[in-house]
């Protein structure tokens, strides 16, 4: 086959090389022109201009140049990060206060600090009583120290159970086992608003987890909602008002019980007093098994995260 044949471009008989394209001959012949286009590049058959040199026939042209590819590095797999398991440490029992008539505070100081996050629990054994999950706190002005395991507990007298023989257990001195942390219904940044419910002594994780927040997420929008049987047992006044001063206008309290209630205080059960909950809410809820699954149904019926903590002696 010959290497050259005859092409008629717009009655104008051309001669191509084999191989090319009636562009190319078009160029090579100064029927049409290139012209510059973005970032220099050529831009085929838009003005005219000087015909360039004829094109070397496909057959004899260099081979094109091949630019090397970067070689696929190995792929590195970096170590799951996983939440630290419990942990055991040994304290001893350094500090206890009556908080109302039915609350009692007890500080646990332990040999190494425990990596925990607010609203996380603990297991506590003594001598003398089966072992007891509850959720380490602040005092109620907000103080603790690093190595410091702060427990608000209310052991019912005339309701034996676990509370009430840990209670009698408890002393001053008195040696400590502590595995933690448990649970998963830690403190958790970011999201919707923050609802906060707690009935008794469930306000110790509640506290912890609302404290936190106000220095992490100060303009997130919180409602604190405490519960108590009776008027007398809401010892949390002191944290309330703390909070209440970092701009958290939405603080409720409610008594079963009518006799002696303060004015602050609303009647009726907790729940009844929870404001509407919106599907971005999230719910910690912490205190005795009834308060905290009514509310858990009203979160799961909205939509909302909720974040159980059962407090035994709530």
């Amino acid at each position: 086959m010959s290497a050259r044949c005859s092409l008629v471009v717009n009655g104008k008989s051309v001669r191509i090389s084999t191989g090319d394209t009636p562009l190319e001959a078009a160029l090579a012949e100064g029927m049409i022109a290139s012209t510059p286009g973005l970032h220099g590049a050529g831009l085929l058959g838009q003005a005219a201009g000087p015909a360039s040199r004829r094109a070397q026939a496909r057959s004899r042209r260099a081979e094109s140049v091949k630019l090397p590819l970067p070689r696929p590095q190995a792929s590195v797999t970096l170590p799951e990060v996983r939440p630290a398991g419990a942990v055991k440490r040994t304290g001893t029992v350094t500090g206890l206060a009556q908080l109302g008539p039915r609350v009692t505070e007890f500080v646990v100081t332990v040999t190494r600090r425990l990596p925990l996050e607010p609203g996380h629990q603990v297991v506590l054994s003594v001598a003398g009583a089966p072992p007891l999950t509850l959720g380490p706190t602040l005092r109620v002005d907000g103080s603790a120290e690093l190595n410091e395991l702060v427990f608000h507990l209310a052991p019912e007298s005339d309701v034996p159970g676990l509370a009430a023989e840990f209670c009698e257990a408890i002393r001053l001195g008195a040696p400590v086992k502590v595995k933690g942390p448990v649970g998963r219904a830690h403190y958790r940044p970011g999201g919707g608003r923050l609802v906060l419910v707690s009935a008794g002594t469930g306000f110790a994780p509640i506290w912890s987890i609302a404290r936190a927040a106000r220095y992490i997420e100060p303009a997130r929008e919180m409602v604190v909602l405490v519960g108590a049987r009776d008027p007398l047992d809401l010892y949390m006044r002191p944290a309330l008002d703390w909070l209440r001063a970092t701009g958290i206008g939405r603080v409720t309290l409610v008594a079963d019980r009518s006799r002696q209630r303060p004015p602050d205080v609303r009647p009726g059960p907790l729940t009844a007093h929870l404001p509407p909950l919106r599907a971005t809410d999230v719910v910690h809820v912490a205190g005795c098994a009834s308060t905290v699954g009514a509310v858990e149904v009203l979160a799961a019926a909205a939509g909302a995260r909720c974040y159980p903590v059962s407090h035994p002696g709530a």
